[in-house]
């Protein structure tokens, strides 16, 4: 299977699972009243909303380039999950305003057992459904996957919470009943509020990141220019090396300096080498290579990627001076 379909398939058993939890918490936690659990059946409200926007994006950014979208459809999955940062930021200030409602207006609790049912159900389900989406977002470097993914864990994590405070409340009703624990609720679903706040903030930083062309990751620059330096044995230098990513394709750029008598064949033959290679490490790399004579001025732009030790470069420099002399 490739990846495009492994992602709509994983993508797609995101949006039923979310579907089957918001439904079942709705109910829960009318029937309970409790805050918590319909603040937790709005996250996961946001998180079903989230998955039919990484569903759209990871079948949008699997088009192929066409005349009005030269560079491809990745981005995209970029835009998804800036937006669904946005709409976690909205759940959690909604889940925050209900949950001091409940503070200033206590009432009691029904039928807790429901709600501790129905969150350890839901951190079952999304447990298992996040590690997929995390296996395939990894192994196919999709940015709405991983957005879909981190959603998900945080709902297992703030579901938990959920629980534990609810059972903290049964238990406490069982064999402290003069103690007044429903407070527990309301402040345990402002507890995941921040959680999801948290993660919002983690999301957008990452989703404006690739939207603003910032480089590839640093270890990944790192591999590139040490595979320049020691690789490619013909080049005499490189320089202007530009790198950015859009959902998973990386873009690298960079001019190749090399013998000015080598022939255009024997040049070309190396750009397309380099390509490949870069292709082989990073699948779907667009890779851009200038390729440019080395005339021995030696600009200060060059010196860092010269790949000429200082006697070379000498010689380099004085026929190129002779040359020019001539």
């Amino acid at each position: 299977m490739d990846g495009s379909r492994k992602k709509i398939r994983v993508a797609a058993l995101s949006v039923l699972s979310n579907g089957a939890l918001v439904a079942g918490k709705i109910v829960v936690g009318s029937l309970t009243g409790s805050v918590s659990v319909l603040s937790e059946a709005i996250h996961s409200g946001i998180d079903l909303l989230a998955s039919l926007i990484a569903l759209i994006a990871v079948r949008t950014s699997g088009k192929p380039a066409d005349p009005e979208h030269p560079w491809g459809h990745e981005k995209v999955e970029n835009l998804s999950g800036a937006i669904e940062a946005v709409l976690i930021f909205v759940a959690a200030i909604w889940i925050i305003y209900e949950s001091v409602e409940k503070l200033l207006h206590p009432r009691p609790l029904d039928s807790v057992a429901l709600g501790v049912g129905i969150m350890a159900l839901s951190s079952i389900v999304n447990i298992a459904v996040s590690r997929a989406l995390f296996r395939v977002g990894k192994e196919t470097d999709s940015v709405a996957l991983i957005a879909d993914a981190w959603h998900l864990r945080t709902d297992v994590y703030t579901s938990l919470g959920v629980m534990v405070g609810l059972g903290i409340i049964t238990l406490g009703g069982l064999f402290f009943p003069k103690i007044d624990l429903v407070w527990l609720d309301p402040v345990i679903a402002i507890c995941v509020a921040v959680l999801i706040m948290k993660a919002a903030f983690q999301l957008t930083r990452q989703s404006i990141a690739d939207l603003l062309d910032t480089s590839m990751p640093e270890n990944e620059k790192v591999w590139i220019t040490s595979y320049l330096r020691h690789e490619i044995r013909e080049a005499f230098g490189f320089h202007r090396l530009r790198t950015r990513k859009a959902g998973a394709t990386r873009f690298v750029e960079f001019h190749l300096l090399v013998d000015p008598d080598m022939h255009v064949d024997d040049s070309h033959a190396i750009a397309d080498r380099v390509t490949a290679d870069m292709r082989e490490r990073f699948p779907g790399c667009n890779v851009t290579i200038h390729v440019e004579p080395c005339d021995g001025s030696c600009k200060d732009v060059c010196v860092a990627g010269c790949l000429l030790d200082a006697g070379k470069r000498k010689v380099r420099s004085s026929q190129f001076k002779a040359e020019s002399s001539d």
